[in-house]
């Protein structure tokens, strides 16, 4: 019986890993939420989930691996999360009409920015991660 299951199990395991930890990510920003409602903070839940995660897996309580699928998950299907606003565009057409050039150079500035920055941080970290990666061996560890 066992040597029957040994292979079941990790597809089993593949199969329902994805679900929960969503129901993770979920159960965390419901704590979020009722952080932010009983000590009223000025964030958002959402943010305040993500800080906790962080330090749920800094402080390793809750290990790298058991969020890396279904965070890879999340982010493979994003676009699907924006459907709904872009369908909601469609209800302000004479808004789009009026100003909808403003509202473009905006957006198109902003994830310009957004660009930039996150270049920036990247390259400054890359370049961090090899300076210490020289010293390392530098010091024959």
């Amino acid at each position: 019986m066992a040597l029957a299951l040994r292979g079941f199990t990790p597809v089993l395991f593949r199969r329902i890993q994805v679900p929960i930890q969503v129901a993770l990510y979920a159960g965390l920003f419901i704590l979020a939420q009722q952080l932010v409602d009983w000590w009223h903070l000025p964030l958002p839940a959402n943010l305040v989930g993500m800080v906790l995660l962080l330090a749920l897996i800094v402080c390793r309580v809750v290990p790298l691996k058991w969020v890396r699928a279904g965070s890879r998950w999340l982010l493979a299907e994003m676009l699907l999360f924006f459907v709904p606003a872009v369908v909601a565009v469609v209800n302000y057409a004479e808004l789009l009409m009026v100003d909808g050039w403003r509202i473009f150079i905006v957006i198109a500035i902003s994830t310009s920015l957004v660009l930039g920055a996150t270049a920036l941080v990247v390259d400054k970290v890359y370049r961090y991660e090899l300076a210490r990666m020289a010293r390392r061996q530098a010091r024959g560890e």
